[in-house]
């Protein structure tokens, strides 16, 4: 009898681990003894923090990385063929939702294998969940490109597909939170709507949807915490076609404070 591949979320901020796993998946996490992660390192502390029976050290965790490679995939799941169950630990969140992990569960189901989902968090539908934006039709774009004219035009593209009534959501690494807020408004029509939501489920929590012209009105100091963005377009533009054209030099660049206390 094979074993189970189970995906087992993890924590999405540094907040105690029985706020946000639920019973269930806690149970299974601390049962199970082989683990694929994409950091080996943080998934030992995960484990460790949710009070994992064993010595994290007698545990069998191979480390992943953010590109799984092809030729090693079946050596790690080889244990499941043998009877035990493995559990797909994520950095952070769901394992195979924007997440390395979906190449190993693509594997499994070629291979005929039991996969199974726990709950967990998802900072992607958490955000859509308290956005206010459309939640039955949604994109999740990942990260725009680096580069111009390629990143302007993505969100441009973004945008006129949001006008269709679709979501659009994207990350941006932290340190760039601000650079990335001040682009969008930017770039984006005037009545545009932005949402942003930041440490979620942490103790800096912070959500909040605004048009992008009254987002670059706010004097704000966005923190460098994990950040979703989402953006929806109005789907009628008879009398707006306005872009937001501010300076942004009003933004606030507050070394202390919260920039929400501030807005």
């Amino acid at each position: 009898m094979t074993g189970t591949l189970y995906l087992l979320p993890n924590r999405i901020a540094e907040r105690p681990v029985e706020e946000t796993i639920p019973t269930y998946t806690l149970e299974v996490l601390r049962r199970t003894q082989f683990f694929l992660a994409e950091n080996a390192k943080s998934a030992r502390a995960y484990l460790k923090a949710a009070s994992h029976p064993q010595p994290i050290a007698e545990l069998h965790i191979e480390e992943i990385g953010h590109e799984p490679q092809n030729e090693k995939i079946d050596e790690w799941l080889t244990p499941l063929l043998e009877g035990h169950d493995i559990a797909i630990v994520s950095e952070s969140g769901c394992p195979g939702v924007a997440d390395p992990g979906s190449t190993i569960v693509a594997r499994a189901q070629e291979k005929g294998l039991k996969v199974k989902p726990l709950v967990g968090p998802s900072s992607i539908l958490l955000a859509l969940m308290a956005s206010g934006l459309d939640g039955q039709h949604f994109r999740f774009l990942g990260y725009l490109p680096i580069k111009e004219p390629s990143r302007t035009q993505a969100l441009r593209d973004a945008e006129h597909q949001s006008a269709k009534g679709e979501t659009q959501i994207f990350i941006e690494t932290p340190y760039r939170n601000q650079a990335f807020l001040e682009f969008l408004c930017q770039t984006l029509q005037a009545d545009t709507k932005i949402t942003i939501a930041c440490d979620v489920t942490g103790e800096a929590e912070f959500i909040r949807t605004k048009t992008a012209l009254e987002w670059s009105e706010e004097n704000i100091d966005l923190p460098k915490l994990p950040t979703i963005f989402a953006i929806l377009a109005v789907k009628s533009r008879k009398n707006n076609e306005r872009k937001v054209k501010k300076d942004f030099k009003h933004f606030a660049r507050k070394k202390q404070g919260s920039f929400w206390r501030q807005a």
